[in-house]
């Protein structure tokens, strides 16, 4: 149900599972550096809440690090019940613990309210080139 709960947030496309058991075998090579966090219904066996977050290693801030969430969504059967901000802090904690000076993220104007009541603040412009 992960691939199906994704769709809700965006376009998955066709991923067979040999091609979903290759992904996750190369992220689980990135060991520390990422990290999904799903929550499971366990009464249904479905996911109805996913995030993920990417370490960055940078030059800046005396060779800091960066966590970059992404991919948050909560089944649209289970928003309100704070499934999201679970992920979130989640997601958050394990950054900084592994010792981030920040965590960034990227949302639609009409999400902001939501990663603000996450503790989340809004800063200069998201830009993207896709190809």
């Amino acid at each position: 149900g992960f691939l199906q709960l994704m769709q809700q947030l965006t376009v998955v496309g066709d991923v067979s599972r040999e091609m979903f058991d290759a992904k996750m075998q190369q992220l689980e090579k990135l060991g520390d550096y990422h990290r999904i966090v799903v929550i499971e219904d366990v009464k249904s066996g479905r996911v109805v809440a996913t995030g993920s977050i990417f370490i960055e290693h940078k030059f800046a801030r005396s060779c800091g690090k960066v966590g970059h969430l992404e991919d948050v969504v909560v089944d649209e059967r289970m928003r309100g019940c704070h499934l999201g901000q679970r992920v979130i802090e989640a997601l958050t904690s394990f950054a900084k613990d592994a010792g981030c000076y920040k965590v960034i993220l990227d949302c639609k104007p009409e999400n902001a309210a939501f990663y603000e009541k996450c503790g989340y603040s809004k800063k200069e412009i998201q830009m993207a080139k896709y190809f």
